[in-house]
């Protein structure tokens, strides 16, 4: 697993500096030019909840395409010469800033201009997730065995399992859609207000169907739900931190197990783009049952034709099963 201080590969630089050259000579490189088909503007989202976001405000004033596919963890994304090229076409380009270091960079060289971190919108917190990042040398007080220091005071990047920070975004692409395309502003917003009272519908569901539970922890295989579990009065337990497949130390795995006996979890979660392994592995030791809780970070094979709103009313689903909910 690469770095959390989102070092780069010379592999990334490399492709990144490839596609840059190619673009000098060959504008279109294979990729949608700058107007999508003349008619719609052309729109890049790094990961799945912004290409959500672009297709729900954009409507059919926009084409929009993704940097990353169904099957791929966004953590680890590296991009092709061609999505660079893409990307460098675009009109606009939505990323988080962080989230995924080839597209920040890929940004900063290529799309400077088209290029919007929603970051700002979304109101990051420090919800207390831990970050790993990889350290030289042993590993010294305060540190993760492996060599991967934790950190919990960064902001957590995962800010759409919060239905309502997920509009404030949606209301900021609207904003940044309409600088780009003035002739379809108001549709922009309109569209945005449209998915907010959608939001604050799938909001109230989960305030809803969360509030009365027999259990307030649950457990799953990373620190993605930090947002969720605040915004719904839950206690997250990751069992790795932010880095999705990173592989927890024996006292954090003997803690986890502390913790579901104790709080008498009924169920580990684990996601649909990483491993289940270690979740699965811990649920047999203790007698429990393993089910998916998806993050939402990006589409797997299996569920590309589900969305955003599905993923999420499944999630609220596990939820309430696994913490006995009336």
């Amino acid at each position: 697993m690469r770095s959390r201080s989102f070092a780069f590969s010379g592999a990334v630089l490399a492709v990144t500096a490839l596609a840059s050259v190619t673009l000098v000579g060959c504008g279109d490189s294979g990729s949608a030019n700058a107007a999508g088909d003349g008619a719609k503007l052309n729109v890049v989202a790094s990961f799945y909840p912004l290409q959500f976001v672009a297709q729900q405000v954009g409507g059919d004033s926009v084409q929009v395409e993704t940097l990353t596919a169904p099957g791929v963890e966004p953590h680890d994304l590296e991009l092709t010469p061609k999505q660079v090229g893409t990307l460098a076409d675009a009109k606009v380009v939505l990323f988080e800033k962080g989230l995924q270091p080839a597209v920040d960079e890929a940004v900063e060289q290529n799309a400077k201009d088209a290029g919007f971190d929603v970051s700002a919108a979304a109101k990051l917190e420090a919800t207390g997730a831990e970050f790993e990042h990889e350290e030289e040398g042993e590993a010294h007080e305060g540190e993760e065995a492996d060599g991967e220091e934790a950190h919990a005071d960064e902001l957590d990047p995962h800010f759409w399992l919060d239905p309502t920070k997920l509009a404030d975004v949606a209301d900021a692409v609207a904003g940044k859609l309409g600088e780009a395309d003035a002739a379809n502003a108001d549709a922009y917003k309109q569209r945005a207000a449209t998915l907010r009272a959608e939001l604050v519908k799938l909001d109230g569901e989960f305030s809803t169907g969360l509030k009365n539970c027999e259990r307030k922890a649950f457990v799953t295989s990373h620190e993605a739900f930090a947002y969720l579990a605040k915004r719904y009065g839950l206690e997250m337990v990751g069992i790795a931190g932010f880095t999705p497949d990173a592989e927890p130390t024996p006292a954090r795995i003997k803690e986890v197990q502390d913790i579901v006996r104790k709080e008498k979890v009924t169920t580990i979660f684990y996601e649909e783009l990483v491993s289940p392994k270690v979740a699965q592995s811990i649920a047999s030791d203790l007698k429990v049952k393993t089910a998916v809780l998806s993050p939402i970070e990006g589409l797997s094979d299996a569920n590309s034709n589900e969305d955003y709103f599905s993923l999420m009313r499944e999630n609220l689903q596990e939820l309430r099963k696994a913490n006995g909910c009336a």
